[in-house]
């Protein structure tokens, strides 16, 4: 059996990695934002969630960085660069979009604004979730949407 190479395993990485952080973003909006909705207390549903965002974000401190190093590997070392330019590969664009908006968010955002949020947790618990609630559909909807166009095109579909 023929070892492994560099590209081989930062594509196994990469997609991993990915599969880590998307799906879990897929369970937060579409499982644990719901059920914390549902909760008769809404003080109750904000501590239901964050308790599973906190466990998920400390997960995918690890797996956003493998996803956008084993995504950097492999364009450097494939010499895809010239794929940002070409209007088919646009989902090559959108995973680099992707991945530096949920980078930022997990990395800047969160971070700095931990206290303003627990702020507004405390005030108005229900408010915070229907506005986290939206932003992870749209984020959701993003991801996903590049998720398609990336797999497609990457195999010569006819998203790419």
């Amino acid at each position: 059996m023929p070892a492994i190479d560099d590209i081989e395993l930062a594509l196994v990485i990469h997609v991993l990695a990915v599969v880590h952080w998307i799906g879990g973003v897929a369970f937060v909006t579409l499982v644990a934002l719901p059920l914390s909705m549902s909760c008769a207390n809404a003080k109750a549903g904000w501590a239901l969630f964050e308790s599973v965002e906190n466990r998920f974000a400390a997960q995918v401190r690890v797996s956003i960085p493998l996803a956008g190093l084993s995504g950097l590997w492999m364009t450097w070392r494939l010499g895809l660069w010239g794929m940002f330019l070409d209007p088919s590969s646009w989902w090559m664009g959108a995973m680099v979009v992707v991945w530096t908006l949920f980078a930022g968010i997990v990395f800047v955002v969160e971070p700095l604004a931990h206290a303003r949020i627990a702020a507004v947790a405390a005030r108005d618990p229900a408010g915070l979730l229907r506005r986290l609630a939206r932003a992870h559909y749209v984020l959701l909807a993003a991801a996903a949407v590049t998720v398609i166009g990336a797999v497609a095109g990457s195999h010569g579909g006819l998203l790419g």
